[in-house]
């Protein structure tokens, strides 16, 4: 951040002619307020411990509800395919290719590796702040199998809970979804909202099937995140 004050002590009265002070006045106000606005500027990001390195995807739709059956919410049941390495959407059409690092449907999640894709891509779920993770692990990875899933579904098994109550699924503080892509590098990802808008306290009636997630990726083959 600029030091406003020494900025200032440059336009000082002792170093101005008396009869050009008063042309100098508003352009100090001005410089200053440019100042300000750009250190204020860092206010917009939502969350104090968001890293700087770290990518933010807002309200990515993972196969919102287009009706009802039996009562019940339901969608298409299409995944979405996401690159991490380009942070992008990739084409269902290219679905069986590596082009994709990730895909979500719901509140499920698959990496491209093992029977969901052709990459070397594996996952598992750690208990953790996300910004003192600094090393992806070299054991415990999974993929899909014909007998598992790489992630086990069900509410406080993978990254969510799931409230009957008030039917409202929310992140499990502390638990960090670390992802190698299908390129063989390694990711860190945390999920903050389900819902469209990250609404701050969300309900049945909020629109549901819109992640907004943060992930850090690590692009020279390493497993640091430092």
């Amino acid at each position: 951040m600029f030091d406003i004050s020494k900025t200032a002590n440059a336009f000082l009265p002792s170093q101005i002619p008396a009869k050009s002070l008063w042309l100098k006045i508003p352009f100090m106000f001005l410089l200053a307020t440019i100042l300000i606005t750009g250190c204020d500027s860092n206010s917009a990001i939502d969350d104090s411990d968001q890293l700087s390195d770290t990518i933010r995807v807002s309200d990515l739709a993972v196969d919102p509800f287009v009706g009802f059956v039996d009562g019940r919410p339901v969608g298409t049941g299409a995944f979405t395919y996401f690159s991490l390495l380009e942070n992008k959407v990739i084409s269902e059409t290219d679905s069986s290719s590596t082009k994709w690092d990730i895909a979500l449907q719901g509140t499920t999640l698959r990496v491209n590796g093992g029977l969901s894709g052709p990459g070397n891509g594996a996952v598992q779920i750690i208990d953790g702040l996300f910004e003192e993770i600094l090393l992806a692990p070299e054991s415990g990875w999974k993929v899909e199998t014909v007998s598992a899933p790489a992630i086990t579904p069900g509410s406080g098994a993978g990254w969510y809970n799931y409230n009957p109550a008030t039917m409202v699924i929310s992140p499990v503080p502390g638990r960090v979804i670390l992802v190698r892509t299908a390129g063989g590098l390694y990711s860190k990802l945390r999920i903050l909202s389900y819902y469209k808008g990250m609404p701050e306290t969300p309900t049945a009636e909020s629109e549901a099937r819109y992640i907004l997630f943060e992930y850090v990726i690590q692009r020279d083959g390493s497993r640091s995140f430092e």
